[in-house]
This record gives structure tokens, C-alpha cells and sequence, in this order.
């Protein structure tokens, strides 16, 4: 593996930093926490614009046809900034559901849409008091003639309110299924959540929600293997996400590491302050190149099932040691409103808790290293 970016790459990279640096900075940050929309429109038409929402869908639904690896790179981007976009649900994991399981109808009516920023997809998949993985999905779907009904409580589903179809994760006598769901239909409603990070996310009730066999994607009871093999690539852009946000929480913290003096002397000039931030770029190098590697093996063709849980285990610990040292530095005034370095905080946490927590992920890599 090559850990030189092409040229290209680094144009990518480039190119997203600036464009966040213009429609995301922190001023944009703080204006929609808790915002029931959750996005600043501007920002959204210009990640369609330049490509980003398409990098992951092939060239003939109108996208980029990147790998992940160039996700990755534009995740880096996304956690430094922190932008609040529904890039992740929608361009991620919404758009790899259908281009893996979509029929050809489902993925023409779609995946342009999502690609342009058109349309925003979102899933709709955990529910109150059950697990991450497939036993936890138990929200009915019962057959009624040709259609079928949807019964229960999703929680944690981002960007709802925003959304032209939610990807609903549902049960039937075959297994797990995935349907897609208009948040307008009769029988759905939503109700927003305040979340630790301040993003945009929903409650949703389905009460005998009616949705059509042709809704359904994928053949019956394949639902979870589809969703498990997105979610594997997901989580590494999520990774990427967390090292990206690590990254420029250290920046800030060095920076005031050398201007805050205590005694006549920088804080950086103290020993046991220095090696908290040299313990902590030490670390957000090594999940660098761990999220790297995953990209870059599922970029290859080859299996991520053991890399990609690593991958988001190791840097959301990464994020969330790193903000926590950060905070030590900064002292009492890092955890006020004012200062920048609590919404790193804050998103560190959400962020390990989200879409495989910590244990879940320890699960996925022991079962790998034990069989």
C-alpha cells in the first residue's frame, strides 16, 4: 500500500478543505445545533456541485465512481470541520443500500437524485431499548395483500424531516427487510431528539404504515446482510471522520498551548503537558494509516470485516482520548459555550456511541480473530 496521495486524491482533499473553510466554519457549526432542518443549504448545493455527494455512485447513475479510499479523504475533511451535512446517511449509507441490493427501477429513480443532492435518503434502523445488530430489529412489517404494514419506533434516524424516503429496517416472517418509506405517508410521525453533538435527529412512529411490495429492497430476508456489509464500509468513513476531528482539535490546543502562559512560560513548555499532545498525535497518525488500510483493501477487492471495526474502534477511541487531553489543556474554559474545543468534545462522544458502539465493534473483532 502506497501512502503517497495521487495526484488526484490530493486534489480532492484540497478541494473539500477549502469548500468546507468557505460554507462550514465553526460560525455555520454552531447556527444549526439542535436545528430541526440540521444543514445549511448552501453548504449542501456545493458538495453537489463539486461532486462529493456522487464519489461513491458509479459514473452511469451519474456519480464520481470513487472508492472508498477517496471517501476517506473527504471524511477526514468533513470531521476537521465538523460540517453538519447529511452526506453520511444519504451519500453513504442510504446510496449503498440501493447500488447493493436496489432493484434497477430503485437505483435509476435514486441514485442520480442523491448524487446531485436532489433528494436525501436516510435510514431508519435502531429502536428504543434493543441492540445494534439484527435481533434488535423488531419493528413489524405484515403482509396485507400485496402491500405491507409497518408497526413500531425507530429512534436515532438523522435528517428525517428532510428526507424523501427513509430505508427502513423492518421484520417479516423471512427476516430482516428494507423498505423504502415516504416520512409523509399517513401513519408516520416524527419528533425531533436533542442528541450530546446537537445534530439533526428524529423519533419516528409507523402505525400500520402501508408501503408496496415493489418498496421492498432486495429479496425477502436479506435485509441485515445488506445493511452489515454497508455498514462495514461506512464505518470507515466514519473513522476518518473521527481522525480528521482529532487532528484539528490537537491544532487548536497546540496553538493555545504556545500562547496561554502560566509562570512566565507557554503551557506547551511543560513537560507533562508536551506529552499529552505528542501521546496524542502519535495516536491520530497510527488511526491515519488504519483507516487507510481498510479503505484502501476494500478499494482492492478484498475483505474489510476485520479492518473496517478496528479501524472505527481504534479512531473514535483516538477522537475521544484526544479531545479529552485537549480539554485538560484548555482547563475549566474548554467546556464554556465560547470556546471551540467542546463541540470536538462533544461530537467525539456521539460519534463512539453511533452506528457500532464500542463493545459491538469489540464483538465483530474478536469473532474475526477467533474463527
Amino acid at each position: 500500500m502506497d501512502l503517497e496521495l495521487s495526484e488526484e486524491q490530493q486534489l480532492i482533499k484540497d478541494m473539500t478543505r477549502s469548500m468546507l473553510a468557505e460554507h462550514s466554519p465553526v460560525e455555520v457549526v454552531r447556527e444549526v445545533e439542535d436545528d430541526p432542518k440540521g444543514y445549511p443549504d448552501e453548504l449542501w448545493k456545493q458538495m453537489g456541485e463539486l461532486g462529493l455527494l456522487g464519489v461513491l455512485i458509479p459514473e452511469d447513475h451519474g456519480g464520481g465512481g470513487q472508492t472508498l479510499l477517496e471517501a476517506a479523504l473527504i471524511y477526514e475533511e468533513i470531521g476537521r470541520a465538523m460540517a453538519p451535512t447529511p452526506h453520511f446517511v444519504s451519500a453513504v449509507m442510504s446510496a449503498g443500500v440501493l447500488l447493493a441490493a436496489g432493484s434497477e427501477a430503485q437505483q435509476g429513480e435514486w441514485l442520480p437524485r442523491i448524487g446531485s443532492g436532489d433528494a436525501i435518503l436516510t435510514p431508519a434502523w435502531l429502536e428504543p431499548d434493543r441492540g445494534y445488530g439484527p435481533v434488535g430489529v423488531q419493528l413489524e412489517a405484515r403482509a396485507d395483500g400485496d402491500d405491507f404494514l409497518l408497526a413500531g419506533v425507530k429512534r436515532h434516524v438523522h435528517f428525517a424531516s428532510s428526507a424523501a424516503r427513509m430505508i427502513v429496517l423492518a421484520r417479516t416472517p423471512a427476516g430482516v427487510d428494507l423498505f423504502l418509506v415516504d416520512p409523509g405517508a399517513e401513519g408516520v410521525e416524527l419528533q425531533q431528539q436533542l442528541s450530546q453533538s446537537s445534530d439533526c435527529q428524529y423519533r419516528v412512529d409507523f402505525s400500520d404504515v402501508r408501503v408496496s411490495a415493489a418498496d421492498r429492497i432486495g429479496p425477502a430476508g436479506s435485509g441485515w446482510a445488506t445493511w452489515n456489509d454497508v455498514m462495514h464500509q461506512g464505518i470507515v468513513l466514519l473513522a476518518a471522520q473521527a481522525i480528521g476531528g482529532s487532528e484539528r482539535a490537537l491544532e487548536e490546543t497546540v496553538e493555545y498551548a504556545k500562547t496561554r502562559k502560566q509562570f512566565d512560560k507557554p503551557l506547551g513548555a511543560f513537560q507533562a503537558i508536551a506529552h499529552y499532545l505528542a501521546d496524542c498525535s502519535t495516536t491520530i497518525e497510527g488511526g491515519r494509516v488504519l483507516v487507510y488500510e481498510a479503505a484502501w483493501n476494500h478499494a482492492q477487492g478484498r475483505s474489510i470485516v476485520r479492518l473496517a471495526p478496528m479501524a472505527k474502534l481504534f479512531c473514535c477511541e483516538t477522537y475521544r482520548e484526544t479531545t479529552r487531553q485537549c480539554e485538560q489543556v484548555w482547563g475549566g474554559v474548554g467546556f464554556t459555550i465560547e470556546y471551540d474545543i467542546q463541540l470536538f468534545f462533544r461530537r467525539a462522544k456521539q460519534l463512539q456511541l453511533s452506528w457500532w458502539d464500542t463493545p459491538y465493534l469489540e464483538e465483530l473483532v474478536a469473532a474475526d480473530v477467533l474463527d
